[in-house]
């Protein structure tokens, strides 16, 4: 009956506001007494806060585009912390508490009943993660009549239904760029620990051996390979430009072309079909974000476009890819490797078959979720707060939806539609077993 009255609720507030939404988007006087709820990771193993490597970490003030990196009026952190995990709070208990407002942080968030679902019937603001998506359903969305905004802590909404936010006029931002680089050199130290054979050969010093002939069986060099990547946004562009010194082959596939004198400084050639693209490379990594058009895009027809034995390495999201597709390839030899960090669900059941498929180096979803990134993106969520709070517009670029349409980054990169399709399983809709295999 809750369930019920609260959709209720959010529906009525959507018809009230078709003619309005602008108006309820930005406000005059400064906010108080509103609700955030945070979605973080669970906390170390073995307690927080951890014992870190090193103390701090490089100042970065500008993004290889000359854009700035996050600027809040202040941080209550010391960048280097770890920040994305539930006692971390992404360093905004302070100046939430101190501006009149609420936090909960909870990593409770699939399941019918969990505590993310419990504290949506008051929340104003819900904060997730892409590597431990607080999946925002429009049934979810339905049960937060008082929802304004949803903001990711990184980069890629994906886990937002977007249709229903623009519908329910609910804002979505992220944190554009702040894991950009952090996420590409995760990708070239993917492609190259596949093609070397790396996590192989360091098992078997691990388990005591010294096999050589083992060790380089499959182990090859990336010098002369043809290397494409779909989609040279922010994290395609710069795992080309790294790449580049290696003398491979370098490829790409968008929807944007890049200007001239990139493809020339970079030795770059354009295909406008992806799937052009794949017939002819050794190397293939995914950059593009996940929406209605790209969800499954490698499936049982496209896997049969790659050569034998090509690699794939997926940092994007898990749901471009069809989970079975991709663990038969590894099994039949159609790829020699797949690597990446993202899954679907997030995280994944102990049976999922990436976990055991052979030939891959997959990790948890941490490429973008460095120390490093986790500096950024906090602080870039505080600014975002800080500009609603103040009624203030947030940086064009953080912007997914607003005022009901795609906006911004999201205009560029997205397509309307819903991606969160599929999810059932995590959000307790459904059994493990009525999955119908579109985990991926």
């Amino acid at each position: 009956m809750l369930r019920y009255l609260l959709r209720s609720t959010r529906k009525a507030v959507a018809a009230r506001g078709k003619g309005g939404i602008a108006a309820r988007s930005f406000h005059a006087s400064p906010r108080r007494n509103e609700k955030v709820v945070a979605v973080l990771y669970p906390d170390p193993l073995n307690g927080y806060p951890p014992n870190y490597a090193r103390e701090g970490i490089p100042k970065i003030d500008k993004y290889p585009d000359g854009t700035s990196t996050p600027s809040p009026k202040a941080i209550d952190f010391e960048p280097g912390e770890l920040l994305g995990c539930v006692s971390g709070e992404l360093g905004l208990r302070k100046f939430l508490e101190d501006t009149g407002h609420e936090l909960v942080v909870t990593a409770d968030k699939d399941g019918e009943g969990c505590e993310f679902e419990r504290h949506l019937e008051d929340a104003h603001y819900v904060i997730s993660q892409p590597f431990y998506p607080a999946y925002l359903t429009r049934e979810r969305i339905e049960m937060a009549p008082n929802l304004k905004a949803a903001i990711t802590a990184g980069i890629g909404s994906d886990h937002v239904d977007l249709d229903a936010a623009m519908e329910f006029g609910i804002d979505v931002s992220e944190v554009t760029f702040c894991n950009s680089i952090s996420v590409s050199e995760h990708v070239v130290m993917m492609i190259l620990g596949l093609v070397r054979n790396y996590i192989p050969s360091h098992h078997v010093v691990k388990g005591g051996g010294w096999n050589i002939a083992d060790s380089v069986a499959r182990s090859y060099d990336i010098e002369g390979m043809q290397v494409g990547t779909v989609a040279a946004g922010r994290i395609g562009l710069a795992v080309l430009k790294r790449l580049h010194p290696f003398d491979c082959q370098l490829h790409y596939a968008d929807r944007h072309r890049l200007p001239e004198e990139i493809e020339k400084k970079y030795n770059l050639t354009y295909w406008n079909d992806w799937k052009e693209l794949a017939k002819e490379m050794d190397v293939v990594t995914l950059n593009c974000p996940l929406h209605s058009e790209t969800q499954h895009m490698i499936n049982a027809e496209t896997i049969n476009l790659f050569k034998r034995g090509a690699y794939l390495v997926n940092t994007a999201r898990g749901k471009l890819c069809d989970r079975d597709v991709i663990a038969d390839a590894l099994e039949d030899g159609r790829l020699a490797g797949y690597a990446g960090d993202v899954w679907y669900p997030q995280p994944p059941p102990i049976d999922h078959p990436w976990r055991s498929m052979p030939w891959h180096g997959m990790t948890p979803h941490t490429s973008g979720t460095s120390l490093s990134a986790q500096t950024r993106y906090a602080a870039g969520v505080r600014e975002i707060l800080e500009c609603m709070f103040d009624g203030k517009p947030i940086r064009e670029q953080y912007q997914i939806v607003s005022n009901g349409r795609l906006a911004g980054a999201g205009a560029h990169s997205y397509s309307e539609g819903n991606a969160t399709g599929g999810c059932e399983e995590a959000t307790g809709k459904v059994g493990a077993d009525d999955r119908d295999g579109v985990a991926a």
